[in-house]
């Protein structure tokens, strides 16, 4: 199994602290100390699980947007982007749980042109308003065809961390990795009126980096 670089020093760090007090447990309670060491070593599996990093294979057209990371879908509909684009977008949000993979992957090629970072609250991922209130990072891309492509990562209420390596000039690849966000957070993406929208609110993509979710306009 990969794992993402975000991961290695909690992993490290879990392993070391779960065989401590496994080996403790076992040495002063002896049989009941399983009670004890079993779980300590479930959750550093659980942890290096978390942090795995599959790969995907993205054979992406031009005109098609991939799913970002993996998850539910949790919003499709129509509103106005403030922050860069200031104008009527169609917004789709992905929420991920703890169980899903947490790589954050580029939805489609070009250039970037504009990132933020925002400090902010922890309200649930789901939350309709943790798109504004939430820590979150905002980074936008300008395609080929001259169309911008908004999207959003966004802390939950487990997710403190979120990486992000985009930097404004590099050129992005459809289902590159761009970023991590550490257990549970939400994706929002802001495409263009007219995109056809492939995807549905309570649908799950569980293969983000290869799944078409959208088709820009010509």
């Amino acid at each position: 199994m990969r794992l993402h670089k975000e991961g290695k020093s909690i992993i490290n760090i879990s392993l070391l602290i779960s065989i401590v007090i496994s080996i403790l447990s076992i040495y002063c309670l002896y049989y009941w100390g399983l009670i004890i060491a079993i779980p300590a070593m479930v959750l550093s599996f659980f942890i290096i699980w978390f942090f795995r990093n599959p790969i995907r294979k993205c054979q992406a057209k031009d005109n098609e947007i991939i799913a970002p990371v993996d998850g539910k879908v949790v919003i499709v509909k129509e509103v106005y982007e403030k922050e860069f684009l200031k104008t009527n977008c169609i917004q789709v949000s992905i929420f991920m749980s703890p169980l899903n993979v947490h790589v954050c992957r580029y939805p489609v090629s070009g250039k970037v042109i504009f990132k933020k970072y925002h400090p902010g609250k922890f309200l649930v991922a789901w939350h309709e308003k943790s798109s504004e209130l939430n820590e979150r990072t905002t980074v936008a891309v300008e395609t080929q065809q001259e169309q911008k492509i908004l999207f959003r990562q966004i802390a939950g209420a487990m997710a403190r961390r979120i990486v992000i390596y985009s930097q404004i000039g590099d050129m992005a690849q459809a289902g590159k990795d761009f970023g991590f966000i550490k257990f549970g957070s939400r994706m929002d993406i802001f495409l263009p009126l007219g995109t056809e929208i492939l995807v549905k609110v309570g649908e799950m993509i569980p293969d983000g980096g290869e799944r078409v979710i959208a088709r820009l306009k010509n």
